[in-house]
């Protein structure tokens, strides 16, 4: 009769556990990458003093809580630097937290970038990834990401692609003279070329009919920029001639470069595409309007980071002022065989331990890990419905203790009544 009464107080404790991890669940139900727990309860059993069990029901104990790992729903943010994780897996974080140093692992996603022009979290500590070089080739080493600094350079250029069409008829006109070049030419389209320290030069590109089926042309730039030129006197940088047969179309041509920038070592090669002899892109020369089609060339100046975003497969991508975007770096995601079984240490972090196994880490994607969501977040796997239906019954569990309590004692109290 007295061991009903603890057997019956183990129940209570259980059923007071139980109603402590769903508290849990509810109480983070909006939590940002939250997993929730659930008690698992086992039997306890007297032993002989042989060390078998004897049978004898001695009540309930708790045997874990057992995280579960289920994928939780995705919430649109809009932000960039906000993280989803789409299946198995865990961001990798590093820093101090709560006094440990080390390596954390956490399904929240909420990153941003600090003043260091680090990736890190809420609480500042610095997700892992792999970086990249100035080219945008990732590397292997697994380290702090860092994007926030990134910039980009110049681009000389080197190739101009103009593609237009010459009047047939255009008259001729007097002997060039890059002083008098608009009086001296038929034609002319201006575009925009970069130097090796990314200095912008404006060229402008006239066109002179020379014959029936000839032209030739001539790019001037402000001496200013040039090596030994002159502020507000234009330079020649290129020229060359062009032939066109008797249907328009372009059979030939000819062209030289100077184009030297100021403070450059020597001259910076400079190509114009006017497109391949006899091809059907190239410039043409038919009796309609002079007009450019197509001017664009290869060169850029340096730019800032503007912009970040991230693609399925953990590519951090920059977008910089210049117009230019580079991969800067690649987030990382670990793995484990029994991922239920890492510490919980608050702070939306896990720790290892070793039923959990060692970490995988590779990127998004690859030997089954998680594939990434930029600009969402993950939301808690809690599912209020079978939280208030599992608090009902632990609270059911919890009175019918305790009416095995209050029996209990009612016969005890029979008992003594009849000593009397």
């Amino acid at each position: 009769m007295i061991s009903s009464l603890y057997t019956a107080v183990t129940g209570l404790a259980a059923s007071s556990q139980e109603l402590g991890v769903i508290g849990d669940n509810i109480a983070n139900a909006n939590t940002i990458g939250f997993k929730g727990g659930r008690a698992a309860f086992e039997e306890a059993l007297a032993s002989s003093l042989l060390g078998g069990s004897s049978g004898a029901g001695l009540g309930v104990q708790l045997q874990a809580v057992q995280r579960i790992l289920t994928q939780g729903a995705l919430l649109s943010t809009g932000v960039a630097t906000d993280l989803a994780l789409q299946g198995p897996g865990f961001f990798v974080v590093r820093g101090n937290h709560a006094g440990r140093e080390g390596t954390f692992y956490t399904r929240a996603g909420q990153f941003t970038v600090d003043g260091d022009g680090y990736l890190v979290n809420l609480d500042g500590l610095r997700l892992q990834g792999y970086g990249a070089d100035a080219a945008g080739d990732v590397g292997s080493a697994l380290g702090d990401l860092a994007v926030g600094a990134a910039s980009s350079p110049p681009r000389p250029t080197e190739r101009v692609l103009l593609r237009a069409n010459l009047n047939a008829d255009a008259e001729l006109v007097g002997a060039w003279d890059p002083a008098q070049a608009s009086a001296t030419s038929n034609f002319s389209t201006s575009v925009t070329a970069y130097d090796a320290i990314g200095r912008a030069h404006q060229i402008e590109v006239y066109f002179r009919k020379t014959a029936d089926g000839a032209w030739e042309w001539h790019a001037l730039a402000d001496g200013a920029g040039l090596e030994g030129g002159t502020a507000g006197t234009p330079a020649e940088v290129a020229s060359g001639t062009l032939s066109f047969d008797a249907d328009g179309k372009l059979t030939g041509g000819t062209q030289a470069s100077t184009f030297q920038p100021r403070g450059a070592a020597g001259p910076q090669a400079l190509q114009f595409d006017f497109g391949t002899a006899g091809g059907t892109s190239a410039i043409t020369q038919f009796a309609d309007t002079s007009a450019v089609s197509f001017v664009s060339q290869d060169g850029y100046g340096a730019g800032e980071l503007t912009a970040v975003s991230v693609d399925a497969s953990g590519r951090v991508v920059g977008a910089f002022t210049n117009g230019q975007s580079r991969v800067l770096g690649q987030v990382a995601v670990a793995d484990f065989a029994a991922p239920d079984q890492l510490e919980r240490l608050g702070g939306n972090l896990y720790g290892v331990l070793p039923a959990a196994g060692e970490a995988t880490v590779g990127v998004p994607g690859s030997g089954g890990r998680a594939t990434i969501a930029s600009g969402a977040l993950e939301q808690s796997n809690v599912d209020l419905a079978g939280e208030l239906v599992r608090m009902m019954t632990a609270q059911r569990g919890f009175q019918a203790n305790s009416k095995t309590i209050t029996t209990a004692d009612q016969l005890l109290a029979d008992l003594i009544q009849l000593k009397r």
